[in-house]
């Protein structure tokens, strides 16, 4: 049945649970307070019952002839009193009013053996206490009964659980609007951040959830979520850049093999003319073949789900290797370039990410360090790393360029022909997925000092280990 189910809103859950929570508190308050008041007049029930017994053991009147009266009263008043005595034979002697029009059946069964002790009977329209007990009245040895109803009660306890019950509906209404005023409070600041979230699209990310108080739950959730927007629309901004800059890059070299071929082809050419072209066009063949080997890396590099092979690595065997590798292209533009050693560092990675980011830093600087400029490669040591410097006497890299260093695809206004705006990019990230930090240091006003650090083979281990 419908009735049955749960409600389907946050706001209504509150508000049934707040007024379940405030029904289950009354009526355990309203059970303990019936308790304590029941409890309370019966105590004080039997404190009037053993009150009437002294009265009937002090205050009988003998007459002349030896019989015994007590002093009644009205007999119609609530205070008259219920007595009864009896010879210890069990044979009646006296009845007030109140006892001959409310007679007790039972309580010539409980003269016999009478202790003073309070014991309570059937009767209507409540149960009737009886208090019996032996006493001396007038020199004679007689057996006192007295006795009250409960009506009074019961009647009392009635009427405060009649009360309870009576308030409970309008205790529940006032615990339902107020449950659901308080759960529409408390919740107004979760509606407005769903309906912003709802308007924030992939075009527009640079919206953010209102926060009302940035301290309670509410306001940190919307402090994370708004990071995470914040982080989303860097990516996508990085994405639309990296895309636009990829189709560039890939254009490039596409154009110019398609516009090389065409025009090549548009009148019959001797045989060297038709190999000239042929070598461009495999030229900018190559050129988008290392391209999009460079993309291919960083497409790997992107989820970390490049598998590194760990060794220990000799950082100056390294950068010895490197040099010779690349000692061709500084030779083409009279170059000099220094390997320095200080020390014997040694770390512990994967040697062929490592070589492609110690690749990419020697052939920039060889790139941008002019004609008869000095590159020097610096491996050194501490106590717990290894360093690796590719320095070079290039222009520098202005300060606005700075910032972006290591965006993918990104190359300032003084970029050299050539390059793809990748290999500081890649070189950043084999360098990190090594434990390690590639950093940049302008030398002098003039100038580039790239540094690789990486922690040593002991202090991975000792990392390892704690």
């Amino acid at each position: 049945m419908s009735w049955l189910r749960p409600p389907r809103t946050l706001r209504a859950r509150l508000t049934v649970w707040h007024v379940s929570v405030v029904v289950l508190v009354l009526a355990l308050y309203a059970g303990v307070v019936l308790f304590l008041v029941n409890r309370n007049l019966s105590r004080a029930l039997d404190a009037r019952l053993r009150s009437d017994f002294r009265w009937a053991a002090e205050m009988a009147q003998q007459g002349p002839d030896g019989s015994l009266s007590w002093f009644e009263g009205d007999p119609w008043s609530a205070d008259s009193p219920w007595l009864q005595v009896w010879t210890p034979a069990g044979q009646a002697i006296y009845q007030t009013e109140v006892a001959r029009r409310l007679p007790v059946p039972q309580s010539s069964a409980l003269v016999t053996g009478a202790d003073g002790q309070i014991v309570s009977v059937p009767a209507r329209p409540a149960p009737f206490r009886l208090l019996a007990g032996p006493a001396t009245v007038g020199g004679r040895p007689v057996v006192l009964q007295v006795g009250r109803s409960e009506a009074v009660m019961r009647l009392e306890v009635r009427q405060l659980a009649l009360v309870f019950l009576l308030g409970l509906p309008l205790t529940v209404a006032v615990a339902g609007v107020g449950g659901y005023l308080l759960a529409r409070g408390a919740l107004a600041p979760l509606h407005r951040m769903a309906e912003r979230a709802r308007d924030i699209t992939a075009h527009r990310l640079s919206e953010r959830l209102p926060i009302d108080n940035p301290h309670d739950e509410l306001g940190r959730l919307a402090s994370v979520f708004n990071d995470t927007l914040a982080r989303l629309e860097s990516s996508f901004q990085q994405m639309r850049r990296f895309t636009g800059n990829v189709s560039h890059e890939l254009r490039t070299p596409l154009t110019a093999i398609r516009s090389v071929g065409e025009v090549e082809l548009r009148e019959p050419r001797e045989a060297a003319s038709y190999r000239r072209v042929i070598e461009s066009m495999l030229e900018e063949a190559d050129r988008l073949t290392r391209l999009v080997d460079r993309l291919l890396m960083v497409s790997r590099a992107d989820p970390g789900d490049q598998s590194l092979a760990l060794e220990p690595i000799d950082l100056g065997a390294l950068a010895d290797e490197v040099v010779t590798h690349l000692d061709v292209l500084a030779e083409e533009k009279q170059q000099s370039m220094l390997v320095e050693h200080v020390g014997y560092p040694r770390c512990r990675g994967d040697r062929i990410t490592l070589r492609h980011a110690v690749i990419n830093l020697v052939d920039n600087a060889i790139r941008y360090t002019p004609v008869g400029g000095q590159i020097r490669v610096r491996v050194s040591e501490s106590s717990a790393h290894a360093v690796l410097e590719v320095r070079d006497t290039g222009p520098g890299i202005p300060d606005e360029d700075q910032a972006r260093l290591f965006d993918r695809l990104y190359r300032g206004r003084d970029s050299a022909p050539g390059g793809s705006g990748l290999g500081l990019s890649i070189a950043r990230w084999a360098v990190e997925a090594n434990h390690g930090q590639l950093s940049y240091d302008q030398v002098n006003g003039s100038g580039s000092a790239f540094r690789i650090t990486l922690p040593t083979a002991t202090g991975i281990t000792q990392a390892s280990a704690v």
